[in-house]
């Protein structure tokens, strides 16, 4: 896990990574929060569309009823995740590529919504791991 080692240690600046640990997602959460970060994942593999992606990512960050699923309501939602007093949030997209595959554009705007967060000065560190293949998405660094 050195590539999320280096993160969890702050050698790595949060951002959006592509990243190819093939750990099981207990051990990743165990990971993370024995780190001192919060964890969420959204199982891309099961949550293909863009409307089960929203909904997946509002129940995985405990987002409010009230939460519109739609990426309007996501951008609203996310400006209230803070991380309290962890050092800050992983959010593991496991299977990203169904959507990336599927719905380019809806895709595109949800890593522009949730790259919107990873670079607020509030609300502590937010980082997003896009595990497993998908397109090319040359613009998007390794963490590995």
């Amino acid at each position: 896990m050195s590539g999320l080692a280096g993160l969890l240690a702050h050698h790595a600046e949060p951002g959006i990574y592509r990243w190819h640990g093939h750990f099981p997602v207990a051990d990743v959460r165990r990971t993370v929060e024995h780190a001192g970060w919060r964890f969420a994942e959204v199982d891309g593999w099961h949550h293909t569309s863009k409307v089960e992606f929203l909904a997946a990512l509002g129940e995985a960050l405990e987002f409010p009823d009230h939460y519109g699923q739609n990426f309007d309501a996501l951008a609203d939602c996310l400006g209230d995740v803070t991380a309290g007093d962890s050092e800050g949030w992983v959010l593991l997209w496991d299977g990203w590529g169904p959507l990336a595959r599927e719905d380019r554009r809806a895709f595109s705007v949800a890593l522009s919504v949730l790259g919107g967060r990873v670079n607020a000065d509030k609300g502590g560190r937010f980082a997003v791991l896009l595990r497993g293949d998908g397109p090319d998405a040359e613009d998007i660094p390794s963490l590995d």
